[in-house]
C-alpha cells in the first residue's frame, strides 16, 4: 500500500499551529516570526515533507478557465449566481467550466478532480450540504491553485469567500414575526457543520433576545433539508404540548415543505401559523400563498466571487470575507397585520 502523502495539514497539527501558518513559514514569509519559521522547516525536513504533486504542473499555462461547482444547477438561487460569475470572468477574458456536487461530498471530491484534468486555473465553489472534511480544497491551497468559496463556505482563514449578513438576516426575520403577534418561532436549520446553520442559528438565538422572546431548545431543529426529514421534523414540532405559532427555514424549500403540510391539516397560514423562507427562490410567489421570504444578492454574489478569484490569482496569501447585506420581502405568508 503506498504510504499517504504528508500535507500541510499533518505539519500544523503536529505543532499545533494553523495552516496557513505553516504555509507561509515554508515561505520564509515575514510576518512568521524566525522561531516559528525555524520550527516549521525544521519538522518539515525531518518528514521529509514535499508539496502533493498531484496537482502541480496542472497551471503551468492558462487556460483562461474557472472552474465552478455548486450544489445543484436546477434552483434560480445558483443559477443567478452562475451567472454574476460568468459575466465577471468573460469581462476578464476568461470561461467558466460547471460542475454540480449534487449535495454530495464524494461528486463534490470528483468534481474538484475532474476539473483539475480539465486544467482550469482555479475554481469558485459552495460546498455539498455533506461537506464536512475539506482535504480536497487543502490540496488545492498547498498548490496554490486559486480558490473562492461563496454561501456556503469552510477554510475562511485561507480562503476568500462571499457570504450574507446571516445573522442579521435572521434577526430581521424575528422582529418581523414578533410585530405580527408570533412568539413561538421554531427554525429548521440545516445540517450543524453548514456555515450557514452556525451563523443562522446565532441570528436566531440573538434575535429572540432582542425581541424579549424566550428560547426554546424544542423549537430550533438541524435536519438535513430533504423533504422526508422535512416533514418529520414538522410532525413532531406540531405534537408539541406548545406548539410553534411560526417557522422559518434554512432555505425556501424547507418551508414550501411545511406550507405543503400545514394545509394538509387545515391550518391557516397566517393567521395561526406564519411562515418565512430564505433565499427567495423563483417560485415564491407562484404558491397559492406567497411566501414571506429573505432575498439574497445573487448576481452580486456571483460578480464578487469572480472578483476575488482575480484577486486571490495574483495575491496567494489573500483570504478577505465579503459580507453582502439581504432583504427581508414581505409578503401573504407572515402577515396577520
Amino acid at each position: 500500500m503506498a504510504k499517504r502523502h504528508l500535507s500541510l495539514k499533518d505539519l500544523a497539527t503536529e505543532l499545533n499551529i494553523s495552516i496557513s501558518t505553516v504555509s507561509r513559514a515554508l515561505k520564509n514569509h515575514p510576518d512568521i516570526s524566525p522561531e516559528i519559521t525555524r520550527k516549521v522547516q525544521d519538522l518539515a525536513l525531518l518528514r521529509n515533507y514535499v508539496p502533493n504533486p498531484l496537482a502541480m504542473g496542472l497551471l503551468k499555462q492558462e487556460t483562461k478557465m474557472i472552474g465552478v461547482i455548486v450544489p445543484d444547477l436546477v434552483t434560480h438561487f445558483y443559477s443567478s449566481i452562475i451567472a454574476g460569475i460568468e459575466e465577471y470572468a468573460k469581462s476578464q477574458g476568461y470561461f467558466i467550466l460547471l460542475a454540480s456536487s449534487y449535495e454530495n461530498l464524494q461528486k463534490e471530491i470528483e468534481s474538484v478532480s475532474n476539473l483539475l484534468k480539465a486544467r482550469v486555473d482555479g475554481m469558485i465553489v459552495c460546498v455539498s450540504k455533506e461537506t464536512n472534511r475539506f482535504d480536497h480544497f487543502l490540496q488545492l491551497i498547498e498548490n496554490e491553485i486559486p480558490l473562492v468559496f461563496f454561501d456556503r463556505v469552510c477554510l475562511s482563514e485561507l480562503v476568500p469567500c462571499v457570504v450574507v449578513d446571516n445573522k442579521e438576516a435572521v434577526n430581521q426575520i424575528i422582529s418581523h414575526f414578533s410585530q405580527n403577534g408570533y412568539k413561538r418561532i421554531a427554525f429548521i436549520s440545516g445540517p450543524s457543520h453548514l456555515s450557514i446553520s452556525s451563523s443562522r442559528i446565532e441570528g436566531y438565538l440573538e434575535g429572540l433576545k432582542n425581541n424579549g422572546l424566550k428560547f426554546d431548545p424544542e423549537l430550533l431543529r438541524s435536519g438535513n433539508m430533504g423533504t422526508e426529514e422535512t416533514i418529520q421534523i414538522i410532525e413532531e414540532l406540531l405534537s408539541l404540548p406548545n406548539p410553534p405559532d411560526a417557522f422559518f427555514g434554512i432555505n425556501d424549500m424547507v418551508i414550501f415543505t411545511v406550507m405543503k403540510e400545514l394545509k394538509k391539516l387545515r391550518i391557516k397560514i397566517p393567521d395561526e401559523i406564519g411562515l418565512v423562507g430564505f433565499a427567495d427562490e423563483f417560485h415564491a410567489t407562484f404558491s397559492s400563498l406567497e411566501l414571506t421570504t429573505i432575498t439574497h444578492p445573487t448576481h452580486e454574489i456571483g460578480v464578487k466571487a469572480a472578483e476575488l478569484f482575480f484577486i486571490k490569482k495574483e495575491n496567494p496569501g489573500y483570504a478577505e470575507t465579503v459580507v453582502l447585506q439581504t432583504q427581508l420581502v414581505i409578503r401573504e405568508s407572515s402577515s396577520r397585520n
